[in-house]
C-alpha cells in the first residue's frame, strides 16, 4: 500500500491550478445527469491535455461506474492519477463547488420565479441539452468499450433486460452479474 502510494505523482501548484480550472469548468457549464460531464471530461483530459489516455480514461469511469456516487469517484480517481492526493482532493471540490454554487444562491429566486415562462423554457432546454450530453457519454464510453464480440453480446443483452423489465431488475444485480460473465469469458477469449 505505502509503494503504491510512494508511486503517486507529485503535484505542483500549477499542476494542482490546471485541475482546479478545468474541473471547475466542468461542474459549471456540464448540465444534466453526473453522465453528462463525462464526454467533456473526455475531450479535456484525453485529447486536450492529455493527462490520460483513452484506456486510463474509461478504467476511471469503468471503475467509478460501479461505485456509489461515481462521479465524485470518477474525479476524484482522475484527480488522483494525475497528481496524486492533492490532485483528487482539488478535482472533486472544483466539480462540485459550481454545483453547489449555482444551487444554494439561486434557490429562493428559482422558487419565487420558476413558473415565469423564461424560466420554464431556460429549464426545459437545459433537460433536452443534457438528454443530448447524456447521449454523447453513451457514445464515448460505448466506442471504447465494445471492442470484441463478447462484449458487444454483454451490452445487447443487458439493453433487452432493461427494456424487458424496466424498473423491476436492479441495476447493481446486472453490474453484479456482467462483471462475473467477464471474469468468466475473458480468459477464455484473451488466452495466449
Amino acid at each position: 500500500m505505502l509503494t503504491t502510494l510512494a508511486a503517486t505523482p507529485v503535484a505542483t501548484s500549477g499542476t494542482l491550478w490546471n485541475i482546479f480550472i478545468f474541473f471547475g469548468q466542468a461542474g459549471a457549464f456540464v448540465f444534466g445527469s453526473g453522465l453528462a460531464i463525462v464526454p467533456f471530461l473526455y475531450g479535456g483530459l484525453v485529447n486536450e491535455l492529455q493527462w490520460l489516455n483513452s484506456q486510463e480514461f474509461l478504467d476511471a469511469v469503468a471503475v467509478a461506474m460501479i461505485t456509489p456516487g461515481p462521479i465524485v469517484i470518477t474525479v476524484g480517481f482522475i484527480g488522483f492519477l494525475v497528481a496524486g492526493l492533492s490532485g483528487a482532493v482539488v478535482a472533486t471540490l472544483a466539480t462540485f463547488l459550481p454545483c453547489y454554487l449555482f444551487t444554494i444562491i439561486p434557490a429562493p429566486y428559482f422558487k419565487k420565479h420558476g413558473k415565469q415562462p423564461g424560466v420554464a423554457a431556460f429549464v426545459e432546454g437545459v433537460t433536452v441539452a443534457a438528454i443530448g450530453a447524456i447521449t454523447g457519454a453513451v457514445i464515448v464510453l460505448g466506442r471504447r468499450s465494445l471492442i470484441d464480440i463478447p462484449t458487444i453480446a454483454i451490452a445487447i443483452i443487458t439493453l433487452i433486460l432493461l427494456l424487458t423489465f424496466k424498473r423491476k431488475l436492479p441495476e447493481p444485480l446486472i453490474v453484479i452479474a456482467s462483471a462475473v460473465i467477464g471474469l468468466v469469458i475473458y480468459p477464455l477469449t484473451h488466452s495466449p
